[in-house]
């Protein structure tokens, strides 16, 4: 492992067990094992050293989630720019290995348990968004981490013919991140995949449901 790696991954342990303020320099050298000041040479600054725990808990997320959104990264992009009817398709192109709406909650629910499951690095996370608020350069940090998860769901959505699939993905991503906050913070307790499942199917459902006609 890379020191840069050891500094970022010691880092966001502490950030779960300790909170922001536990997160020093000094606190990082020692829990790592690392010579004193080994953290303040790689990041000199409190901003440096958030920074780049951000970006290795962005990559640790993208490589856990992979499986469920990587397939759709390239059509995702095009058509989260406006959701026109143009964005749609490339969206749907994108989502052919999306076998059904079924498929689609498997994966989102399978993404959900997995972040539920590792409440260190969701912990973090956390505590990062909070911190982000404050920090202009972190805030553009988070964002742009955040995108990678959003847009894909744009592409998914799409490729479930959804009318406006830009707007259904902030409703999912959103959906999303109450569920996990009330299994890791709130007082729902930690639901199975199974019921994770079944939370995102009915969600799902309503919103993809097509318009009614009329008698």
């Amino acid at each position: 492992m890379k020191r840069s790696e050891l500094v970022a991954d010691t880092a966001i342990t502490l950030l779960a067990e300790r909170g922001m303020r536990g997160l020093t320099h000094r606190a990082v050298d020692e829990a790592a094992g690392l010579p004193p000041g080994s953290t303040s040479n790689l990041a000199r600054t409190r901003a440096a050293l958030l920074e780049l725990t951000l970006s290795r808990l962005t990559e640790l997320e993208m490589r856990a989630l992979g499986p469920a959104y990587t397939s759709t990264q390239a059509g995702a992009q095009a058509g989260a720019q406006a959701g026109t009817k143009a964005g749609a398709q490339v969206g749907t192109q994108a989502g052919d290995q999306v076998d059904s709406q079924a498929s689609m909650v498997d994966r989102v629910a399978e993404g959900l348990h997995i972040q539920i499951n590792d409440r260190r690095r969701t912990l973090a996370r956390y505590e990062l968004a909070l911190e982000a608020t404050r920090r202009p350069e972190l805030r553009e940090i988070y964002d742009a981490a955040g995108s990678r998860f959003r847009d894909p769901a744009v592409a998914l959505l799409a490729a479930q013919g959804s009318r406006d699939p830009v707007r259904h993905a902030r409703q999912l991503v959103a959906f999303s991140e109450g569920l996990m906050f009330d299994a890791i913070v709130g007082a729902g307790g930690t639901p199975t995949f199974e019921e994770l499942r079944q939370a995102v199917e009915d969600f799902l459902a309503g919103m993809l449901r097509r318009p009614s006609r009329g008698p």
